[in-house]
């Protein structure tokens, strides 16, 4: 009986290639597809993901169908999204939403590093 535990143990801890690359793909795209986005944005854009995000909101919430004032809410959505992207005045904070808040997000609560508790924090960062 002991044997059959073993043997079926072993079984089940066999991974295919298949099932290796796909896992590792995964890690992987998880760890660097966040930081590539914030690179592109920083580099093709004046964006974060925080100013992006705000931006994408802010233009669902058209009011009238009027070109002009439509107009005018996309100048004032730029601007508040703006704030939070490259040299806006709370840069400083989309900069923290965008890294802690939405990059977590995409990686299911983990840092960039694979700890759920911020690493810059001396013995809380994982090991």
């Amino acid at each position: 009986m002991n044997s059959q535990k073993t043997n079926m143990s072993s079984v089940e801890q066999k991974q295919t290639y298949t099932q290796w690359a796909k896992e590792h793909y995964n890690r992987q795209y998880e760890s660097w597809m966040p930081w590539f986005e914030d690179q592109f944005m920083y580099y093709f854009t004046k964006d974060n993901k925080a100013s992006y995000t705000t931006k994408e909101q802010l233009g669902k919430t058209k009011v009238t169908g009027v070109k002009q004032v439509d107009k005018l809410q996309d100048g004032v959505h730029n601007v508040v999204g703006g704030q939070l992207g490259q040299d806006g005045l709370l840069q400083p904070v989309g900069d923290v939403l965008s890294r802690e808040g939405m990059n977590r997000v995409e990686r299911k609560g983990k840092d960039d590093k694979g700890g759920y508790l911020p690493s810059s924090i001396p013995g809380l960062g994982s090991k």
